[in-house]
């Protein structure tokens, strides 16, 4: 596979979308290997309720993953991508949000993932080896697939935030049963961040967005773990939010921006 690019994708599917596709198997199979369950997040998403703990800050229990009767027979769980089309079926499973419990159908399943990385190269897509490793695996080895619909109010993406937006009014307003969103279906990670801080979920400082730690902390080349966190210089206490595309959903109207995609009206 060659070595982890060290900047980020253009678009998505190019080479150094590829090249890092690799660190998405590794990461989840040793884990396994090692008998811990794996909850699998792309960075993109932002959090609203804590899916796997089992603990509250109230001490109540609300590990969804982990303590609902209806899907604890489920091996691995999914977002669902929004997408139906035929590149991804049967599942139309998300490969940037998903929870896999670690049992000998699941070790199998990604070990599998491992040994067919040719086809994430030949594809450019880790998502579509995957969804059709799943359907072989849940067909000759009995691994049990769970996707959430495409319509729940708990694990909203890219779908939603281009395409419903009676429900991201209502998102934005606090009104849905949310655990996380997910900034998929876009196509770089500089036009994630316009999309993120427009809908006022952008916590991250602008002079640590594309530096390094050393950069940032001024140590001069390397890191030890005594070196000074980076909390304190990177995450803002309230979201960092502006304006960008007036078609798009955003906290505040945003009616005096342009818009991104041609054939658009205004969100509000």
């Amino acid at each position: 596979m060659g070595p982890l690019p060290s900047g980020g994708a253009k678009r998505y599917g190019d080479k150094y979308f590829t090249a890092m596709m690799y660190a998405k198997v590794i990461c989840v199979l040793y884990p396994l290997m090692l008998n811990y369950d794996v909850l699998f997040q792309d960075v993109d998403i932002v959090y609203f309720k804590d899916p796997v703990s089992p603990i509250s800050h109230d001490n109540s229990p609300q590990s969804y993953f982990q303590n609902d009767p209806k899907i604890q027979h489920f091996d691995v769980l999914f977002q669902h991508d929004g997408s139906n089309t035929i590149r991804y079926a049967p599942y139309s499973a998300n490969s940037g949000f998903y929870y896999v419990r670690a049992n000998k159908r699941s070790q199998y399943l990604f070990t599998s993932l491992l040994y067919h990385s040719d086809l994430i190269l030949t594809w450019d897509s880790h998502q579509q080896a995957l969804v059709q490793l799943l359907a072989e695996h849940s067909s000759l080895f009995g691994l049990n697939v769970k996707v959430f619909s495409r319509d729940t109010e708990m694990f909203p993406g890219g779908y939603h935030f281009h395409n419903r937006h009676e429900f991201m009014k209502k998102f934005l307003k606090g009104k849905t049963d949310t655990y996380i969103f997910h900034m998929s279906w876009t196509e770089n990670k500089d036009i994630k961040l316009l999309f993120l801080r427009q809908l006022g979920e952008w916590y991250v400082e602008d002079k640590c967005i594309g530096s390094t730690a050393s950069e940032i902390l001024g140590t001069g080349g390397s890191l030890s773990l005594g070196d000074a966190s980076l909390f304190e210089p990177c995450c803002a206490a309230k979201p960092i939010f502006s304006c960008h595309y007036k078609d798009k959903p955003s906290k505040l109207p945003c009616k005096d921006s342009t818009t991104i995609d041609k054939t658009s009206r205004s969100f509000w």
